[in-house]
């Protein structure tokens, strides 16, 4: 019997936090204390309204199929919940429910690309939309973000990248791993740029709601851009659902009969008791959401300060995301070694930078979802192993 893979799957990439994790319990395992910086997502437990909702429904006999791309109630919430938060129009029939973010991705890279294609994608950025843009068979053309521009992308360089083959733009703001945010300016630049070549834009803005100075601004809002714009978004980051697995997108009308096809084909629908505890999340009480950022803030404010008292690292303060981007190079390790060595040695698990993209070579990702007194010790253990490598 032959298990020989398809040669497609040598296109497909990973996550490296969830690398790291599995490292990291091993480790735990065997009695060593780590402070857990690689998994993004929030350590609060989802709010007691949404479990509850959630539990009702599965009593209540929501458990059986739905249709596909999400129920009308949840597809009314979502579209009520971005009119109001971020100004952009969309209709209930324009969103598609998924189980996560992610399918969101695969969804749209597998549906507009084919080879011969290009699409342009932030590095360093989140790994899964060089691997799916490698899966689909187009080519995959990265867009630096750098610490000297706030890790917002240079809108002359991507204009010099976009060629007649470029089909797509994936943006996201706020940003994992880099917390950078794009400004009004830098939108209605790229705005333009998308017009006039005419590209969809894949925005990513399931952060949206962390956003710590300012409002957060939308792509879909700027002239032009709403019949081209797929908003991606979903309950984990802001609601604490990540083990929920609840997305959604938000398409221009002509893409939606695909999106639905392709849930039809994949995983038939997404459980439709956990959206009813959507519906409870996007309409209930929302002071958790405020709480939750506010908490994070200051983390943020005690990682970056921690981190920038260390000789040999340097932390721009990151505008959203829950993540630090620490510069390393003063250390004078590559980040994969360095990354290793705090997991190893000093039991800190954190990630590479070039796990994000090769732009990412001289800094690490550090997660601030994680108690203050966790990231007090961890920013120990880090000037513990900075101390060791200047001996």
């Amino acid at each position: 019997m032959s298990n020989t893979l398809a040669s497609r799957m040598n296109r497909l990439g990973t996550e490296t936090a969830f690398e790291v994790l599995v490292r990291a319990k091993a480790l735990e395992a065997e009695g060593q204390d780590v402070v857990h910086l690689e998994i993004g997502e929030p350590d609060f437990d989802t709010p007691s309204n949404i479990v509850e909702s959630g539990i009702a429904a599965l009593q209540a006999g929501w458990t059986h199929y739905g249709p596909a791309n999400g129920q009308p109630e949840l597809k009314q919430a979502i579209a009520d919940y971005i009119q109001r938060s971020r100004g952009a129009v969309y209709e209930p029939d324009q969103v598609v429910v998924t189980p996560g973010g992610k399918p969101i991705m695969f969804f749209v890279l597998l549906a507009l690309l084919e080879a011969g294609d290009e699409a342009i994608y932030p590095d360093p950025g989140f790994p899964i939309y060089r691997s799916m843009i490698d899966f689909s068979g187009a080519k995959a053309v990265p867009i630096a973000l750098r610490e000297e521009h706030d890790f917002r992308l240079d809108v002359d360089e991507l204009a010099s990248l976009i060629t007649k083959k470029t089909k797509l733009l994936i943006l996201n703001s706020p940003a994992n791993p880099t917390g950078g945010v794009l400004e009004r300016s830098d939108l209605e630049a790229i705005a333009r740029l998308a017009v006039e070549h005419d590209l969809t834009v894949l925005s990513d803005e399931i952060y949206a709601e962390l956003v710590y100075e300012g409002q957060h601004i939308s792509i879909a809002t700027m002239p032009g851009m709403a019949e081209r714009t797929i908003i991606l978004d979903g309950f984990s980051k802001t609601y604490a659902m990540t083990g929920w697995r609840l997305g959604y997108g938000l398409f221009p009308e002509d893409l939606v009969p695909a999106m639905n096809r392709l849930m039809v084909n994949s995983v038939s629908c997404t459980a439709v008791a956990i959206q009813q505890a959507g519906i409870e999340a996007l309409n209930g009480p929302q002071e958790a959401v405020g709480e939750f950022r506010e908490a994070f803030r200051r983390r943020r404010d005690l990682i970056v300060d921690g981190l920038n008292r260390i000789d040999g690292i340097t932390c721009v303060r990151p505008k959203g995301a829950f993540y630090a981007f620490p510069n390393i190079t003063g250390t004078g390790r590559e980040s994969k070694p360095l990354a290793n060595m705090l997991l190893d040695h000093f039991g800190v698990a954190a990630l590479s930078g070039t796990a994000f993209g090769d732009a990412g070579e001289g800094y690490l990702r550090l997660s601030y979802a994680n108690s203050e007194e966790n990231l007090t010790k961890a920013l120990d253990r880090i000037d513990a192993c900075a101390t060791k490598m200047r001996a």
